[in-house]
């Protein structure tokens, strides 16, 4: 057996361990993901609009988080959505929180990231839930008197969920989930396959756990580059983690990753203009060096 044959055996059995561990965990946040489009999200869209008309201060900011965070809608469904409910009157800060903690999680990432373990999963849930609070607060009271969002253009996403036979719909939207994440979940637990094989674990623990400081910087600074998908960067963290990587910064790259995935910012770019886009930056990396920090102290 030459070299060759014998490297990609090794990786073909790292691979197969990594598909087995989180294969069901990915089905499972397909199939959840499309019930909550398919049969929830109109319901979830119309809690929204009923948030604008009730007067109770700054706890609009944090419902409107807690719905970003259900919302089975990716980022070029959430920004037409907050367009017209901008037009409806609701309130930039409001908005605010409802795109940032959308760009954050959804339905399906919750179920995948499972798969980290509970002190991870709920990790996320809780810094996704606070940076979309945040993000609202900063613009309730930096941008009370001025507009922060450029909607022109924007019009309400077609609804593709349109079959009268409620099988046919959401098997369609299962689909459409599977076709545009299924490629980015190979190709991570690929990559996570070859982070086994060619890279010690001695080496991940030197990078993102033993130096807490450290390590939380470099996992900001990586998620910018290497997050295409949600559920293709699962098998990435659950290995690293498996190698000495510290929750810190695992929540660090868990908020960096998604929020400067590049087609999320495509979509802001436009909605935000230069200054304003230039400020998301700064602040969601600032946010997650804070919350990365704050988890290394207390978890």
């Amino acid at each position: 057996m030459d070299f060759i044959q014998r490297e990609l055996i090794y990786i073909w059995y790292y691979f197969d361990i990594q598909f087995r561990q989180i294969f069901w965990y990915w089905v499972l946040g397909m199939s959840v993901g499309s019930a909550i489009s398919v049969f929830f999200k109109d319901k979830i869209h119309n809690c929204f609009v009923k948030l604008s008309n009730k007067k109770i201060g700054a706890a609009k900011i944090v419902i409107a988080s807690i719905l970003g965070i259900i919302s089975p809608l990716c980022m070029y469904g959430t920004i037409p959505i907050a367009a017209s409910f901008s037009k409806s009157g609701m309130k930039d800060d409001t908005l605010a929180a409802f795109i940032m903690s959308s760009i954050l999680l959804n339905p399906q990432l919750i179920i995948y990231s499972f798969a980290l373990g509970k002190v991870v999963l709920i990790v996320r849930i809780i810094t996704c839930f606070i940076c979309g609070i945040c993000s609202g607060m900063l613009i309730h009271f930096l941008y009370k008197n001025k507009p922060f969002f450029r909607f022109d253009g924007f019009q309400e996403p077609q609804n593709h969920d349109t079959a009268s036979n409620i099988l046919v719909r959401y098997t369609k939207n299962l689909g459409r989930n599977i076709k545009a994440t299924g490629i980015y979940f190979l190709i991570g637990i690929l990559i996570s396959a070859l982070f086994q094989r060619y890279v010690p674990a001695e080496a991940v623990t030197m990078i993102f756990g033993g130096n807490e400081a450290f390590g939380v910087l470099m996992a900001a600074t990586i998620g910018v580059p290497l997050y295409a998908c949600g559920g293709g960067t699962i098998p990435l963290l659950y290995q690293w983690l498996l190698d000495g990587m510290s929750i810190g910064s695992a929540a660090s790259f868990m908020l960096t990753g998604p929020a400067t995935k590049i087609t999320n910012l495509g979509a802001l770019k436009i909605i935000l203009g230069g200054r304003m886009f230039l400020l998301y930056i700064a602040y969601i990396m600032l946010f997650s060096l804070v919350a990365g920090f704050a988890v290394g102290v207390f978890i």
